[in-house]
C-alpha cells in the first residue's frame, strides 16, 4: 500500500489490485470529436483508466478517472470505456469498482457525451442486484458523477472529496461557507450516499478491499470462506453490551471481524457484515447507545436498502433487535411511515435465512419490523432478560388497571404490582416463547455458537415468492 496521502489514476488502481494483476483494457482510446478545436487537446485514454485486476485472488473490473486529462470530465469514449468493462463483469460476474475524480460531463462533446453517459446510467441499473458496485470518490464527483456513485451498492469518500448533484453556490440562500452541501462531513451525515469517509487515498482503497473480500462475486455464488475461529467459542460478559450493537457484533463474529456500512447516516441503526464459520452475513441491529432504542426515518432507511442488497446477492441477515418505538419530529414524520413501510418489506420480501435475536425491550410495531416472527423471521432467539410486547409494561399498567390504580391507597405501590403482573404474564421473553414468537430463550455468552447453529441449518432455504414483474413500492 502506498503511503502517498493524494495519488495519480494508474496508482490507485496499483494500490487497490493484488501485486502486477492489472491488465489495461482500452488504452489506446482517445476522444473521437473534433468541434471547438478539441482536437488540438491530448486526451490521453480518454481521462479514465479502465481494466481488470485480482483483490486476494478475486477478479475485479475497475475504472479510475484521471483528472489531469479535462479534469476527468466523462466524454463519449470515456463512459464508452466504463460500459465496455461493466459488459465484462457481468458476462463472467465480477465486481465493478469505480475511483471517480470528474468535473462532470465534457460540455464539447455535447450530446454525444450525454448519450454515452446515459447508457453508462442504464448499464449501472442493469447490474444492480447480478454483481456488486463499489466507488470511491477521491476529488470531485458532481452532476450525473454523483448518480453514477448514487446508483452503487457501497461508496467511500476522501475527506476532501466533493460529491454532488448541485453545488452549495447553486442552492438558494446557500453557499459553501456557511453549508458546504459537497463535502464529505455533510454527505455522510445527511444522505445514504456514503459507506465511510476516509483519511486519505490508501485508506480508501484498503477499505474497499475490505469489502470485496467479504462479499460474493456475483448473484449466483455465496461468500463463504474457511473459519479458524472457535465454533463454540463463547462470550463472557456481553449482555453487558446490549446497548452497544457494534460491540455485540464484534464479540460474536469470526475473529472479532465486523464491516460498517453507512456508520454516519441514521446512526440508531447499525448495518454491516460480520462472519460465522466463515458464511458473511448481513447483521442489522438497533443501537439503543445512541437512540434510547427509537428508529429514525433515515435508520429505516438505511437497513431497508441493506436487507435488499443482501437478499440480492444471497447473503442470511441476523438482526439484534432492541426497539421501543419510533423518532417523533417534525420532519421525521414527512417520511418515516413510508421507509418504516420500507423496512417492513424488505424484510418480508427477503427469501434469504433471517435469524432475529431479540437482546433487550422489543415493543409494538418497532419490534414487527425488526425482522419478527410475524414478517418472516425462520428463528428469533431471546436474551432471558428481553421484553416484548406492545408497550412498555408499567405503560400498559396504568391503562389496563387505570380503575384498580385509581381506587388504590398506595399509587406508586399500585403501578408497580400492576406493571410486574404485565411483565410477566405479557411482556417478557418467556411469554412471547410460550406463544410460539420466540423460538428458544439462549444465554448472551452462547449467543455465537446459537447463531452459527440456526444459519447452519438454515443454508438450504428455499423459499419462493409470487412471480412479479418488480416490486411496485
Amino acid at each position: 500500500m502506498s503511503d502517498k496521502l493524494k495519488l495519480s489514476a494508474g496508482e490507485r488502481i496499483n494500490t487497490l489490485l493484488d501485486d502486477a494483476s492489472f491488465v489495461e483494457i482500452g488504452s489506446e482510446v482517445t476522444a473521437r470529436v473534433t468541434d471547438f478545436n478539441e482536437d488540438s487537446q491530448s486526451t490521453p485514454k480518454d481521462g479514465v483508466i479502465t481494466g481488470y485486476g485480482l483483490i486476494d485472488g478475486k477478479l475485479v473490473y475497475v475504472y479510475s478517472q484521471d483528472a489531469s486529462v479535462l479534469g476527468g470530465a466523462v466524454g463519449e469514449m470515456h463512459a464508452k470505456k466504463i460500459t465496455a468493462i461493466y459488459n465484462l463483469a457481468m458476462k463472467v460476474g465480477a465486481p465493478v469498482i469505480g475511483l471517480i475524480d470528474t468535473a462532470g460531463l465534457r460540455l464539447q462533446e455535447a450530446t454525444d457525451a450525454l448519450h454515452s453517459f446515459g447508457a453508462l446510467f442504464k448499464k449501472s441499473s442493469m447490474a444492480s442486484g447480478v454483481i456488486p458496485q463499489i466507488t470511491a470518490v477521491f476529488g470531485n464527483c458532481g452532476g450525473g458523477a454523483a448518480v453514477l456513485a448514487a446508483l452503487s451498492d457501497f461508496s467511500y469518500m476522501v475527506e476532501d472529496s466533493k460529491l454532488f448533484v448541485n453545488s452549495p453556490n447553486a442552492i438558494k440562500g446557500n453557499y459553501e461557507d456557511k453549508c458546504d452541501t459537497a463535502s464529505a462531513a455533510y454527505v455522510s451525515s445527511s444522505t445514504s450516499l456514503v459507506d465511510g469517509v476516509c483519511t486519505s487515498d490508501s485508506d480508501a482503497l484498503l477499505r474497499i478491499r475490505g469489502l470485496v473480500s467479504i462479499l460474493p462475486s456475483n448473484n449466483m455464488e455465496e461468500a463463504v470462506s474457511v473459519c479458524e475461529d472457535d465454533l463454540n467459542r463463547t462470550t463472557p460478559g456481553i449482555e453487558s453490551s446490549k446497548d452497544d450493537a457494534r460491540a455485540v457484533l464484534n464479540s460474536i463474529s469470526d475473529d472479532n471481524m465486523f464491516i460498517e456500512t453507512k456508520a454516519g447516516y441514521g446512526s440508531d441503526i447499525v448495518t454491516g457484515f460480520i462472519k460465522l464459520n466463515g458464511a458473511t452475513i448481513a447483521a442489522v441491529a438497533n443501537q439503543v447507545e445512541t437512540s434510547g432504542g427509537l428508529i429514525s426515518t433515515e435508520a429505516a432507511d438505511k437497513a431497508a436498502s441493506f436487507v435488499s442488497f443482501a437478499d440480492s446477492f444471497n447473503i442470511p441477515v441476523l438482526t439484534l433487535t432492541a426497539a421501543k418505538g419510533f423518532d417523533a419530529t417534525f420532519e421525521s414524520e414527512k417520511t418515516i411511515a413510508k421507509n418504516v413501510a420500507k423496512l417492513s418489506v424488505s424484510f418480508t420480501e427477503a427469501s434469504v435465512p433471517k435469524v432475529n435475536v431479540v437482546v433487550g425491550d422489543a415493543f409494538g410495531s418497532a419490534y414487527i419490523v425488526m425482522n419478527s416472527k410475524s414478517t418472516g423471521a425462520d428463528i428469533v432467539y431471546a436474551w432471558p432478560t428481553a421484553r416484548i410486547g406492545i408497550t412498555d409494561p408499567s405503560v400498559a399498567a396504568e391503562i389496563i388497571y387505570a380503575d384498580d390504580i385509581a381506587g388504590a391507597d398506595d399509587k406508586v405501590s399500585a403501578i408497580k404490582e400492576a406493571s410486574a403482573k404485565i411483565q410477566e404474564t405479557q411482556s417478557s421473553a418467556i411469554a412471547a416463547a410460550r406463544r410460539g414468537y420466540v423460538d428458544d430463550i439462549i444465554e448472551p455468552d452462547a449467543t455465537r455458537k446459537r447463531l452459527i447453529a440456526a444459519f447452519d441449518m438454515l443454508a438450504t432455504k428455499r423459499e419462493e415468492r409470487p412471480f412479479r414483474k418488480h416490486m411496485a413500492f
